[in-house]
């Protein structure tokens, strides 16, 4: 009965631990973001400095940009938990490290518009985020 128990546990462990995500949802990020964002002065932000992680790309979404338009975009997988296929209040920044997603953030608009230009995503070289208000 032991080895049945301790069996089913394994099981249990295992499963939860396949299913869990690595990655990780930046408040730290957003928070930020908010703080720099409410300079009304400020017209663009460098992200590379707002970042403790190693990233190679990072892709900016608008509001309402459908969850297959984000995967086929960044040419990964990325269950998106934001939501923000149906949001209007946030964008989703994406960051990925040699094609793998390893943080996101949602960014609160607070009355302003992001862009990257016409640039496909962001690079630690070129990480200029600009404001529109």
């Amino acid at each position: 009965m032991r080895i049945l128990t301790v069996s089913f546990l394994l099981i249990v462990v295992m499963i939860v631990g396949c299913g869990k995500s690595d990655v990780l949802h930046n408040i730290d990020f957003e928070k930020t973001m908010y703080s720099i964002v409410k300079d009304q002065h400020t017209k663009e932000i460098n992200i590379k400095p707002l970042t403790d992680f190693k990233w190679d790309k990072a892709y900016l979404f608008e509001p309402y940009t459908p969850q297959e338009h984000i995967e086929k975009r960044m040419g990964a997988e990325f269950e998106d938990p934001s939501n923000i296929r149906s949001r209007d209040d946030i964008y989703l920044i994406v960051f990925l490290n040699d094609g793998n997603v390893v943080q996101y953030a949602e960014i609160s608009r607070q009355k302003t518009d992001f862009s990257i230009g016409e640039k496909e995503h962001l690079s630690p070289s070129e990480d200029v985020l600009k404001i529109e208000r």
